[in-house]
């Protein structure tokens, strides 16, 4: 019987020779071998091997018509992303067995990647899995399975100028308890870029002002969103990645982080491109207000896979998109003529009022954090300042020139 023939019918994916789970990007070749191993000579029909990637979603909701009548509705949904099919070994054209010997048999195979593929992940309720499986026909005998799933990688730059674009907010909450307003919290945050790598570190740039009468605590949080869509019904599933709290803030003080550090553990990248699946990350800084409702500020993540340039600067990254004309630098003067004396136009107090920086009064509430140095720097003496009061007014002996000669 093959039952006592066959030793070993399985799949071995190229540089995997372990069960170890193997991973690759969309558009790349995969590669590998299906290996049977026989103690004794066979007879074998065919040896057909299929590629497969699909997102599944599936959920039941119990719903009830009435006091005593109940039913359970399903929602389900599948999207294909990858279908390759192959004959590694064909029957004979006479319709016969294929006779194979003693020992260990390999057959190679090699199909490629569609170049646009969703990462590989696993919800509660949803999955998107990628595997190969491979069916060994036999005569007068059942078919002989083996399945080997891989990993598949959506590349994801950090190094885009929508994902280096800093993100900030604000917000406010009154403290209300029987109906009396017992003062207002609010927050303000921000941080440098939209788009992370699992082990960066997020710095956090935050003020929260207690006006209340009673002590607050403030959290900062990374919330994975998993996001299941069927039959036009959408299931959220919310998850904590990581978490930091902040020190108590008494009763009418103020908190400020000055790069408060949130790093992010080892997390799947976000899936933003999938009809039915999608997982979305976001920084929410909360802060617990006893005898009430938490106060919530979220700001947007997105989790990728290519980490932060060496070169490490947005404006860099930035800038290499456009292409920038200097030429018109070449055409300036080594030696321009020089503007007017300043102080033959501005008298020595005007000159000394408008260079002095702005007072604090006229700003309002602009700048909430230290005073920054106010700088003006010119390469020459500024050109005299704009007047519609002509400084060399007309002499009254001078005769108007007739219009009309």
């Amino acid at each position: 019987m093959i039952f006592d023939r066959l030793k070993r019918f399985s799949i071995v994916l190229e540089g995997m020779e372990r069960d170890g789970p193997a991973a690759f990007s969309p558009g790349q070749a995969v590669s590998g071998r299906v290996v049977l191993e026989l103690a004794a000579a066979a007879r074998l029909g065919a040896l057909r091997l299929r590629a497969m990637g699909a997102a599944r979603v599936h959920w039941t909701e119990s719903r009830s018509a009435g006091s005593s009548t109940a039913y359970t509705q399903s929602y389900s949904d599948q999207v294909e992303f990858l279908s390759h099919r192959d004959t590694l070994l064909a029957p004979p054209d006479n319709g016969e067995s294929t006779v194979l010997q003693a020992g260990r048999h390999e057959f190679p195979f090699t199909f490629q990647l569609p170049e646009t593929l969703v990462t590989s992940f696993e919800g509660k309720h949803g999955s998107v899995r990628y595997w190969v499986k491979a069916k060994l026909h036999r005569p007068w005998a059942t078919v002989k399975k083996a399945k080997k799933e891989f990993t598949v990688i959506e590349p994801i730059d950090i190094n885009t100028p929508a994902l280096l674009a800093p993100q900030a907010g604000a917000k406010e909450k009154f403290a209300r308890a029987w109906y009396c307003n017992r003062g207002q919290v609010s927050v303000t945050a921000k941080i440098d870029r939209k788009g992370y790598t699992p082990g960066e570190v997020i710095p956090i740039f935050a003020e929260i002002d207690n006006c209340t009468s009673r002590a607050v605590v403030p959290k900062a949080a990374i919330i994975q969103t998993q996001t299941f869509i069927a039959r036009g019904t959408k299931k959220q599933k919310r998850s904590v990645v990581t978490t930091i709290t902040g020190d108590s803030i008494p009763a009418g003080k103020r908190e400020v982080w000055h790069g408060r550090a949130l790093k992010i553990p080892p997390v799947g990248p976000s899936i933003l491109q999938c009809r039915i699946l999608q997982v979305e990350y976001s920084l929410k800084v909360c802060v617990d207000i006893p005898g009430t409702s938490k106060l919530l500020l979220e700001l947007p993540l997105v989790i990728g896979t290519i980490p932060l340039h060496p070169f490490g600067s947005r404006t860099s990254s930035v800038s290499s998109q456009y292409s920038v004309n200097l030429e018109w630098l070449s055409s300036i003067p080594e030696q321009p003529e020089a503007p007017p004396e300043y102080s033959a136009v501005v008298s020595r107090p005007e000159a000394e009022q408008s260079l002095a920086p702005p007072c604090r009064s006229e700003l309002g509430d602009i700048l909430e954090g230290p005073f920054f140095a106010y700088i003006q720097e010119f390469r020459f003496r500024p050109p005299p300042l704009y007047s519609e009061i002509d400084p060399n007014p007309p002499s009254d002996s001078i005769r108007p020139r007739c219009m009309t000669c």
